[in-house]
């Protein structure tokens, strides 16, 4: 299934699964042969922590792999709605943000990057300038207006 990506997440994704490909495959080589020298690797808890984590490290770089091949790069038509890529500022219970919808790959609450699939990024989409909205969590129900979206 493909994921929608900005051009930056992409990017940032692309460099990360490189670095897992060689300095993380080389780390946890070094791991493994560390343990191994060790001895008897049926009793061995150094080994199997470095197994695991070989096992963990190509899980992700299977996985940030598949996204690679089959992401789809965001492009931000400027259409007045607010949509995957946009950056919307906000107006939440009287406090003005800003806030970018990328994909989850791509989130970073603490950067400004909310998921579309957030429930914020949700209740966003497809809103235009000026519309308000209401959304909500599990303990407050929030009213939002949209100022402005780039």
């Amino acid at each position: 299934m493909a994921e929608f990506l900005t051009q930056g997440g992409l990017d940032k994704l692309k460099k990360e699964l490189e670095r897992m490909k060689t300095d993380g495959r080389m780390e946890v080589a070094e791991q493994l042969r560390q343990a191994i020298a060790f001895g008897d690797l049926s009793e061995n808890a150094a080994y199997d922590a470095a197994k695991e984590a070989q096992a963990r490290l190509e899980e992700e770089i299977a996985r940030a792999d598949d996204i690679v091949k089959n992401a789809k790069t965001i492009t931000n038509e400027k259409t007045g709605k607010v949509e995957i890529g946009s950056t919307v500022f906000l107006e939440k219970e009287g406090e003005k943000v800003t806030y970018q919808i990328v994909s989850p790959t791509e989130t970073d609450p603490a950067g400004g990057k909310i998921s579309y699939s957030s429930p914020l990024g949700m209740a966003m989409l497809n809103k235009k300038e000026g519309e308000e909205f209401y959304f909500e969590t599990p303990s407050k129900k929030f009213k939002c207006k949209i100022l402005k979206i780039s």
